[in-house]
């Protein structure tokens, strides 16, 4: 694939990512789509009500777009675009309910969840069927492995917990668009070195949250809300099966794993200590928050350590 497959998509979602965003953010805001902050949350952001919120469709919108007109060129970015897509929908939903119907708990949990699993089982049957369930070995020399039954399982463990890590994540202005931007530019190069042809769709998406993140670093104009954040989460996981690196998950979107973690534990503890804590708030960039750090000192920390770890994991390959 030639230099031009990867630098006109990533300049052509830029572009457009960053042309639309007052469009959209205007449309927002006339509809009175905005940001409802809990009361027993930080205190910093309360300020935050009324903030625009659905931004993601201003990222996934240069992003599909800019895909399909690259599939003939990289048929293979077609799963990543479906599964992206799928759970773009999903998180849709649940901001449509709670912020244009106004029901505050959006989705019920079982039916967010039910619908994760749904497409993450559709995900599953699609990679068994194409015979593509085989994983590197981080610092493996190439080396791969299919665990069979065991992968299946795995797929859904990886996919559920991607999806909700990137879901957790999107808590401080910038911090997911930031994160996910340098595993996007991390999956850019992977697929270069690997000759695997997915170079449009990963830089498509690098230049598009570049692009929303004119509009979203602080103090953000909009938010991405679940429909940009549950995408996120597919893209990355759908992108690491097409270049068989789930195993390198865990390492290059550490973040994603860290907050769902702290959420885990937090809730877990919270119980079976009927009321202790083990952070002072979860997900786990809130406990910073909490402890004195910024928004920006936040995010800016979280992207180092992304930015590191993505480079371990090129190491790795």
């Amino acid at each position: 694939m030639d230099k031009y497959s990867t630098i006109i998509p990533l300049f052509g979602a830029f572009i457009l990512s960053a042309a639309i965003g007052p469009f959209i953010i205007n449309r927002l805001k006339k509809n009175k789509i905005g940001q409802t902050e809990r009361e027993e949350g930080l205190k910093t952001h309360q300020i935050k009500t009324g903030t625009p919120v659905m931004g993601g469709l201003i990222f996934l919108f240069a992003i599909f777009v800019v895909g399909i007109l690259c599939i003939n060129i990289a048929p293979a970015i077609i799963p990543i675009l479906i599964l992206t897509f799928a759970f773009g929908m999903i998180g849709f939903m649940d901001d449509f309910i709670k912020v244009v119907l106004k029901r505050a708990m959006g989705l019920r949990a079982w039916q967010k969840m039910g619908l994760q699993v749904l497409v993450t089982g559709c995900y599953a049957y699609y990679l068994y069927s194409k015979n593509m369930l085989g994983m590197r070995i981080p610092f493996g020399n190439g080396e791969m492995i299919n665990a069979g039954i065991v992968s299946i399982l795995l797929l859904i463990v990886v996919v559920l917990g991607t999806v909700n890590g990137a879901n957790f994540t999107d808590g401080v202005d910038g911090l997911a668009g930031s994160v996910t931007a340098v595993i996007a530019l991390f999956f850019l190069i992977a697929s270069i070195l690997l000759d695997a042809g997915i170079e449009p769709i990963s830089g498509a998406v690098f230049g598009a949250l570049l692009g929303f993140l004119l509009y979203n670093f602080y103090p953000a104009k909009v938010f991405m809300g679940d429909t940009g954040s549950l995408a996120l989460g597919g893209f990355v996981v759908a992108t690491a099966y097409t270049l068989q690196m789930p195993l390198f998950i865990p390492l290059i979107a550490i973040i994603y794993l860290a907050e769902v973690v702290s959420v885990i534990l937090q809730v877990g503890y919270f119980k079976i200590s009927h009321g202790k804590r083990i952070f002072k708030m979860a997900p786990l960039h809130h406990h910073y928050e909490k402890s004195g750090w910024s928004e920006t000192k936040v995010v800016g920390v979280f992207t180092i350590v992304t930015i590191l770890t993505c480079f371990i994991g090129l190491l790795a390959l």
